[in-house]
């Protein structure tokens, strides 16, 4: 490999087909997307729409979102590939006036993309979009794993703790409240 990297979308569980409209598929090079939401004003955005420009890096084949991104390695082809795709959707989609123009903002697009890329492969990248005084505002933080053992509570979803103390046992009716809370039924 020639050392070049770029952000892959990653999903980690099934959230981004739920919290976005169109989830990019997992393992497509990524652009942060911003320029999706030029010619949308950021305050009036909701549900869908909304978690997309807050959070949502934008897939290079798909255009669909992906809340996070993994460092990659990636070949000159590669690249160019990804430039070429998504110089295709700036013509196609979003009008630029011929394709040397597109391809100048995609080029633009997956240079910032690789920009974000300066850390080790594997490590993830997550965004937080805004919208500041008629400015698109994007701000990343790298998420890291934990090492194993560093944090016996974290990976447990409970934690009992035995206790010496003689209290009132307290008794809860699971089932009636299951179905509503009316007992004996």
């Amino acid at each position: 490999m020639s050392g070049l990297k770029l952000p892959r979308t990653l999903r980690l569980d099934p959230s981004d087909t739920f919290v976005f409209a169109e989830a990019a598929e997992p393992g497509e090079w990524a652009v942060t997307g911003s320029f999706l939401f030029l010619d949308s004003d950021p305050t009036e955005l909701t549900g869908k729409a909304r978690a997309a420009f807050r959070s949502g890096f934008a897939g290079v084949r798909s255009l669909g979102f992906s809340t996070l991104v993994v460092v990659s390695e990636a070949s000159a082809a590669e690249r160019a590939e990804a430039v070429e795709t998504l110089a295709r959707h700036i013509l196609e989609r979003f009008g630029a006036p011929d394709l040397a123009a597109a391809r100048g903002a995609a080029e633009e697009e997956i240079a910032v993309a690789a920009s974000l890329c300066q850390l080790p492969v594997g490590s993830v990248v997550a965004m937080h979009r805004t919208a500041e005084g008629g400015e698109i505002r994007e701000n990343f933080r790298t998420l890291h794993q934990r090492a194993p053992g560093s944090d016996p509570l974290h990976a447990r979803a409970f934690h009992f703790v035995e206790t010496d103390e003689d209290g009132p046992e307290e008794d809860a009716d699971l089932v009636g409240m299951v179905r509503g809370g009316e007992p004996g039924r």
